[in-house]
């Protein structure tokens, strides 16, 4: 069982990475903005986060806000080093693409299910190596450029 940080879950991408981590039975701490968006998270079975420094060792964190897929490179590296002090062991540091997803951002005409995205983003974070940290990668785990 891991321990899974997400941050940004009340809807969208967010909520489904804790539906599939929960489903497959790790331990997941989740952020929300909203009263109704912590209400769905308590559903599912995370743990509310309240502070990093209490929820011991994470295993996994992520980060679903919509601006880091398109923050630039000098931002997204600045994100990555800090999220890297914050993970205790191995740590390695990479920006997701999930592709264009049907959630309230991408819209009912976007390629993708989240169910699929998620599936695809989760299936790659498990293969990730050292030599892939600060890497930009698409859903389906193909290394994309800056």
């Amino acid at each position: 069982m891991k321990q899974v940080l997400i941050v940004g879950a009340s809807r969208g991408i967010g909520l489904e990475l804790v539906r599939q981590y929960r489903a497959d039975g790790d331990a997941v701490t989740a952020t929300a903005r909203s009263d109704d968006g912590l209400a769905r998270l308590q559903a599912l079975g995370a743990r509310l986060a309240l502070m990093c420094s209490r929820m011991g060792s994470i295993g996994l964190r992520t980060s679903t806000a919509g601006w880091l897929y398109r923050a630039s490179k000098a931002a997204l590296n600045s994100v990555l080093k800090d999220a890297s002090l914050v993970l205790a062991g191995r740590a390695v540091c990479v920006a997701l693409h999930p592709g264009w997803v049907r959630t309230d951002m991408g819209g009912a005409d976007a390629a993708l299910a989240v169910a699929d995205s998620v599936a695809g983003m989760r299936r790659t974070l498990a293969g990730l190596l050292d030599a892939d940290n600060g890497g930009f990668f698409g859903h389906d785990g193909r290394r994309l450029d800056w």
